[in-house]
C-alpha cells in the first residue's frame, strides 16, 4: 500500500494535534507495533511539554527529520544537564538529526504547525521503549510548565 504524505495529511494532523490535550499528536506510517521499523509523523505546538527519556535498548537510534516548522533539540547527560542543543529548521540548514541509544533527549516545537518525522528499530515495547529522566519533571506536574520554559530559553535568540 502506498502512503502519501502530503499537505492535507500534515494540515489535518496539526489540527488535531492542536485540539489534543498534550498539544502534539502522531500518526503512525507503519501497520503493527511488532515492525522492525516503526515510522511516524509527530505534530507538535509550542506549549507541548516532551519530558526528557531515552531509548536505551542496543540498536534503538532515532532519527527526526523536519517536515514544517522549527525544532529544538536539547541533549542531557544523564544527571539532567545541558550538553548540546540544535535547531532543525524545515527548509533550513539543519533538517534533521540521528540520535544514538541511550541518549537522555527532548525537543520543543518553535513555531506553531510544527511536524516531525521520526524513525525508529521496533518492535514497539511500551514498557521498555522509553525511559523518562528521574531529574525532569512529569507531563502532568505543575513544574512542567516552568521546565518547558527553561527550555524554550535555550532557544530564545532563535524565535522569530
Amino acid at each position: 500500500m502506498t502512503i502519501r504524505i502530503d499537505r492535507a495529511m500534515l494540515d489535518a494532523l496539526v489540527d488535531a494535534a492542536r485540539g489534543s490535550a498534550r498539544r502534539r499528536l502522531h500518526r503512525n506510517l507503519h501497520q503493527d507495533a511488532a515492525e522492525p521499523v516503526q515510522r511516524l509523523l509527530i505534530a507538535i505546538e509550542p506549549d507541548s511539554y516532551v519530558v526528557p527519556h531515552r531509548h536505551s535498548a542496543p540498536g534503538k537510534r532515532e532519527t527526526l527529520t523536519l517536515l514544517r516548522g522549527r525544532l529544538g533539540l536539547i541533549l542531557f547527560d544523564n544527571g539532567g544537564r545541558v550538553q548540546e542543543t540544535c535547531l532543525l529548521e524545515a527548509g533550513g540548514e539543519v533538517l534533521g538529526v540521528e540520535l544514538a541509544a541511550g541518549v537522555y533527549h527532548s525537543v520543543v516545537a518553535l513555531d506553531t504547525g510544527t511536524v516531525i518525522f521520526e524513525v525508529k528499530a521496533g518492535p514497539y515495547n511500551p514498557a521498555l521503549d522509553v525511559e523518562r529522566a528521574a531529574w525532569a519533571p512529569a507531563e502532568s506536574a505543575p513544574a512542567g510548565r516552568d521546565y518547558l520554559a527553561g527550555l524554550h530559553a535555550l532557544f530564545a535568540a532563535n524565535q522569530a
